[in-house]
């Protein structure tokens, strides 16, 4: 609540013109520092300069002192001052008492009580007053030296530098408007796009797209355009299942009221009207079965079925259900062969691996032909990295007529029913759900031929990092 005050106290409400108000601060505040630094290092250079030229001075004229007392000293003032061309250089030697022994000043200035310290500060020369950089020295015999420089030169380069800083800031400032208003154009374009594109999609056009332009914003754009294309390929989706129930739900429910209706008008019996009833409700039973396969799909999917997840035996679920099946093989004039190696334990929901295994063999068992084998085979799935397994592959295989490329391409799709399996019951889901449950462990789940048949292999890792859960067509040379 608080944060929203604030938003409803900012001046500003376009996100176009946050965005470029926040870039002309901050190249402002940018331009800001660099012109100080540029400023300061410039004036600083310039003292450093002054004050170098003042120590070298000073020092060579205390070297005349030491070779020939005031009067060399006097002289060689004297020399340099006549020797000034720019008329800046300033001198002072006086003696103990205070008389003006040489030099172009005309006294000792009263605030400059301390040596070794250089004062800046304003003094008479001729007709006018000047500004001076001074520095005194201590002489033998109570002499006193001041050098120093008039740095008039240097205010009135300050003064040019500081109306073209001045300048330069205006016209940083000019740069900076109209760089926040090409951002806010930027900003503006992509957020329109995508306004158009959203609306577009909101009236029912699922193909409209957002323009690539070659810049930064084409990440936005991409990432807009890859959830556009999950939606669409969703609701095609939709409109698939949709047809398919209408279709696959036609048949039994006329084939039902069919029976109903004949038995009521023509039944001349109990037992004839009883066994119109059980066929009709054999395919009441197979709409109620096919409902509560989608709304398993769609549990496993949402991922709601996770909390359950725990510790699953693999290798000793592997032999019941061989166990189970081989009886239901031999029943179907098969033989169920099996090749299952010491497995790891992974973390999944036991039931929903079983119900996978199951729908698997019992597609195998329903397209093998009579006198035909099954293969049940689970191994360990090695790790380049390290001996420590990466996780598991159950693959079941059988001699059957086999899926084509293409149907392999559609054999996850709900309802989807190759050539092949046309005569046989069925409604298409099986597939569709083991693939669920391999989404939901994080699997995958993968079908090649089999010459003669088909091979359906469930991939399940030993950790949760997700993976590609996509049907995968697998086709050997």
């Amino acid at each position: 609540m608080t944060r929203l005050r604030h938003l409803k106290r900012w001046p500003i409400r376009s996100a176009g013109g946050n965005f470029a108000l926040a870039y002309g601060v901050v190249f402002l505040l940018s331009a800001g520092v660099f012109l100080s630094f540029t400023w300061w290092s410039t004036t600083n250079l310039l003292d450093r300069h002054v004050q170098a030229g003042i120590e070298s001075d000073a020092q060579d004229l205390t070297r005349r002192w030491v070779f020939g007392g005031a009067g060399t000293l006097s002289d060689a003032i004297e020399e340099r001052i006549e020797q000034n061309v720019d008329d800046d250089a300033l001198y002072l030697l006086v003696d103990r008492n205070g008389q003006r022994f040489a030099g172009n000043l005309p006294g000792w200035p009263v605030v400059m009580t301390r040596l070794d310290h250089f004062y800046e500060l304003s003094i008479r020369r001729y007709t006018f007053s000047t500004q001076a950089k001074l520095k005194a020295y201590a002489l033998p015999g109570g002499f006193r030296l001041i050098v120093g420089h008039d740095v008039r030169g240097r205010h009135l380069l300050r003064h040019v530098m500081a109306e073209t800083l001045i300048w330069c800031a205006i016209m940083v400032s000019l740069l900076a408007l109209g760089g926040a208003f090409v951002i806010r154009k930027l900003f503006l374009r992509i957020v329109h796009s995508i306004a158009r594109t959203t609306a577009a999609v909101a009236s029912g056009d699922l193909n409209h797209r957002i323009a690539l332009n070659g810049s930064e914003t084409d990440l936005v754009a991409e990432t807009v355009n890859t959830m556009l294309d999950r939606i669409n390929r969703l609701m095609e989706g939709v409109r698939q299942v949709s047809n398919a129930i209408a279709h696959d739900l036609r048949t039994p429910i006329a084939r039902a009221r069919t029976q109903l209706e004949d038995a009521a008008l023509h039944a001349q019996s109990d037992d004839e009207l009883r066994d119109a009833i059980d066929l009709a409700v054999q395919d009441l039973d197979r709409i109620t079965g096919i409902f509560e396969a989608l709304l398993r799909i769609a549990q496993i999917e949402a991922g709601s079925r996770r909390s359950a997840f725990a510790s699953v035996d693999l290798t000793a679920l592997l032999h019941d259900m061989a166990e189970l099946y081989e009886a239901s093989a031999e029943e179907a004039g098969l033989t169920l062969h099996t090749q299952i190696s010491t497995l790891p334990a992974i973390i999944g929901d036991r039931h929903m691996v079983q119900q996978a295994l199951a729908n698997l063999l019992d597609n195998a068992i329903k397209f093998s032909p009579s006198g035909s084998q099954l293969t049940l085979r689970a191994e360990r799935l090695p790790n380049e990295e390290s001996t420590k397994p990466t996780g598991v592959t159950i693959s079941v295989s059988d001699q059957g007529p086999g899926m084509s490329a293409s149907d392999m391409e559609r054999a996850h799709e709900r309802f989807f029913r190759a050539e092949a399996a046309r005569s046989t019951p069925g409604s298409g889901l099986g597939l569709s759900l083991v693939q669920a449950i391999a989404g939901l462990h994080h699997g995958q789940l993968t079908l090649s031929h089999a010459h003669p048949g088909l091979t359906a292999t469930l991939t399940l890792p030993l950790n949760t990092a997700p993976s590609s859960h996509k049907t995968q067509i697998v086709d050997p040379v």
